[in-house]
């Protein structure tokens, strides 16, 4: 009897060594007998004395290491229980799938081949090849090894048998010609990309914030033909990082197109993460943007975007969370726009925006000290709706927003309900009110551009875009953020209550007598509905920097007409021109008309642009600013804003206006120099939504309050850098 059990105990021992050895294991790792039964350290046991996680690809093994063998000459297979391995398919959504029976290994390390030509002819939609950097949709093979390290900071170092001339490394899905950029997250510049992949020779390494229990290295080959490989893998745990006494908190930012801080040259497009700023007390807190257009969860991830902030940020931070409007693509196009099948496509199924919020963001936050707080994309605003109709929630096909308030519900998150707050003050404000403040865009408007060019003659998409929208509103949704934190404060969420405690004074108190008037006296009583709202950006704009006044009622009287002397002191505030060397050409002028205003606009033009031999230096709005366009590999690419189509000048010449002889004879040069500069453009015939000019000047026509608020608006952004940040 004895003698049985002995037996088995060494049946058993022998078939449990052979497990690990056809699992790859080194078999100098099994350890820890009791009772002739096996036990090998698994999971959280892979750190080394060093408290790194060390893989050694190499035939000739290294201490300190885990040495990976093949097995029968067969890559090792990940599994659970050993905690690492490769496999065939990645963590991405949807997954990456490879072939890992064709891995080997060489004295140097475990290498892949790949014949398959065809997989690596990269074309557009058209069938034009591209490079790498556009593609979204490209999978060259190769391998993914796999390594079972909890949920936090690391620093990656990946020694490859091959070089970055034909390797690309990546980590857990993320995208490399992405994190392999330095530069900038913001259109501005201002917001440095301060975590990126490097090269130093054969290895490549990387700073991750990881959310699931596992770590992906992805190996790939640029080329058919060229052999791949990895020799070595470290991975060291990073602390999270602590803020010391004299230190302020951050508040970090990041989403779409409608949270992103603008430049210039896109205004009067604003999203509210470009104004948030302005609601809380700078002595307190940081506030930091990272949004950017066309993003969704996925691309925010695979582009190091929400990386760089978890490994950026300090135990303690905030980051609000807002995505939505571009997880609802769900096109083939090429390029950053793709649907959810593309592998760094923009859309995403109800199933996987929950999983990119629940496995990858919400448990990396937390891994790295920062606090997340979840903000529901706002409704898109129906443009097309009819007379009578209310504002209903955009997201009726994939409801993003119902999935964010169930994942907050689930983890216990603090959650801003931006969604549910926007379709409320859409049906409070009305259509007619709320589509002046969206991007409706008639020609003199602004010097701006969008995807199709210029702004300055009106949308040359010919729309009413209802997704994007102008400071105006901006501001509203700030609002509506602010007393949804402050509501959560009073319901006992200690976050709120904390983010609370960093806003100015004046924020606090309009929130606790629920009056915002102080802090924005910009807004005037007269123009937030009905037809005097028509111009409310640019009249909230023109109060908020002192240019124009509102009276003591709290009105801007919109349609009083305009005193020729008020303009021009106007025009010298904005350009800060002594306007005094022309002022007395008007002396004798009373109400401002076209004529009148273009002539001073043109006198004012060349103060501030300067004489030199007859010429001047135009503002880079009126060159071929829009040539250069950001490529969709860049960070700072925003799918809403490139492209050169449309043109800045006025669409009808000068000569086709049909009543230029009514100008007055000392005017008249003025007049026509104004208009060919695109200072003034025809006010008869443009319609919002409508790329369109006018053939009537209509100079002897007074010029009202609200449109000298429009014309000083547009001059105001033609003289300011057109990549400086929009903000005051």
């Amino acid at each position: 009897m004895k003698k049985k059990k002995i037996a088995f105990k060494f049946a058993a021992f022998v078939l449990t060594a052979s497990i690990l050895t056809s699992t790859g294991v080194n078999f100098c790792f099994a350890k820890n007998f009791e009772n002739s039964n096996l036990s090998y350290k698994t999971n959280t046991d892979l750190k080394n004395s060093k408290n790194e996680y060390s893989f050694n690809f190499e035939k000739q093994e290294k201490k300190d290491c885990i040495n990976v063998n093949s097995v029968n000459g067969k890559a090792p297979i990940y599994s659970d229980e050993i905690g690492w391995g490769f496999v065939s398919q990645s963590c991405a959504m949807p997954p990456r799938r490879v072939n890992p029976s064709r891995i080997q290994q060489s004295d140097d390390g475990f290498y892949i081949e790949e014949k398959d030509s065809s997989r690596f002819n990269l074309v557009d939609e058209n069938g034009n090849e591209i490079d790498l950097s556009k593609s979204t949709t490209h999978n060259f093979g190769g391998m993914i090894f796999r390594i079972k390290a909890p949920a936090g900071g690391y620093k990656i170092e990946v020694e490859t048998t091959s070089g970055s001339k034909n390797t690309i490394v990546s980590v857990s899905a993320m995208q490399s010609t992405r994190i392999e950029k330095g530069g900038a997250w913001d259109a501005a510049g201002l917001v440095e990309i301060k975590n990126y992949a490097k090269w130093d020779g054969n290895t490549w390494s990387y700073n991750y914030a990881n959310g699931l229990d596992f770590i992906d290295i992805e190996i790939e080959p640029k080329k058919a033909y060229k052999e791949v490989g990895i020799k070595n893998i470290k991975l060291t745990p990073i602390e999270i990082y602590e803020r010391s006494s004299s230190e302020k908190p951050t508040i970090f930012t990041v989403g779409d197109s409608t949270v992103k801080t603008y430049t210039y040259n896109e205004a009067p497009m604003c999203g509210w993460g470009q104004v948030f700023d302005d609601l809380f007390d700078s002595s307190r807190v940081n506030v930091i943007n990272y949004s950017m257009g066309g993003r969704s969860l996925k691309q925010m991830y695979t582009e190091g975007r929400l990386n760089d902030i978890l490994m950026t940020g300090k135990r303690g931070d905030f980051v609000f969370i807002q995505s939505g409007h571009n997880d609802e693509r769900n096109g083939t196009k090429i390029g950053t726009a793709d649907g959810e099948n593309a592998r760094f496509g923009g859309g995403s199924t109800e199933e996987m925006y929950k999983k990119f919020l629940t496995d990858i963001y919400l448990p990396a936050c937390y891994a790295r000290g920062i606090i997340p707080v979840l903000v529901t994309p706002m409704s898109r605003v129906n443009t097309n709706i009819k007379p009578g109709e209310e504002f209903k929630d955009s997201f009726t096909d994939r409801k993003f927003p119902d999935v964010m308030r169930e994942v907050v519900k689930q983890e216990n998150v603090t959650f801003v309900d931006l969604n549910k707050k926007s379709v409320e003050y859409y049906n409070e404000l009305g259509a007619e009110s709320l589509f002046n403040i969206v991007m409706s865009l008639e020609a003199g408007e602004t010097p701006g551009k969008t995807n199709s060019g210029s702004y300055a003659n009106g949308h040359p998409d010919n729309k009413i875009d209802g997704t994007h929208f102008k400071e105006a509103l901006a501001k509203q949704f700030t609002r509506m953020i602010a007393e949804e934190i402050y509501d959560g404060s009073l319901t006992g969420d200690k976050n709120a209550k904390e983010i609370f405690s960093y806003l100015s004074d004046t924020v606090q108190e309009a929130l606790e007598k629920d009056d915002w008037s102080e802090v924005y006296p910009e807004i005037c009583s007269d123009t937030i509905t009905g037809e005097g709202s028509y111009y409310r950006n640019q009249i909230e704009k023109m109060v908020k920097l002192g240019i124009m006044k509102k009276d003591s009622q709290g009105n801007f009287n919109p349609d009083d007409e305009m005193d020729t002397q008020d303009f021009i002191t106007a025009v010298g505030k904005i350009w800060d021109i002594n306007t005094g060397e022309f002022e007395s050409n008007y002396a004798d002028c009373g109400k401002l008309t076209r004529e009148i205003m273009a002539s001073v606009l043109y006198d004012a033009y060349m103060l501030r642009f300067g004489k030199n031999d007859d010429s001047y230096v135009k503002p880079e709005y009126m060159t071929e600013y829009n040539g250069t366009t950001v490529t969709p590999d860049d960070p700072n690419y925003d799918p809403n804003l490139v492209g050169e189509e449309a043109q800045y000048y006025p669409l009808v010449g000068y000569g086709a206006l049909l009543d230029t002889n009514e100008i007055d004879e000392k005017y008249a040069q003025k007049v026509e120099q104004a208009y060919n500069l695109g200072l003034i453009r025809s006010e008869d015939g443009i319609k919002r939504g409508s790329m369109q000019n006018g053939n009537l000047l209509e100079p002897k026509k007074t010029v009202t309050r609200a449109k000298a608020a429009k014309e000083l608006y547009f001059i105001y952004v033609l003289d300011k850098p057109i990549l400086d940040e929009n903000n005051i």
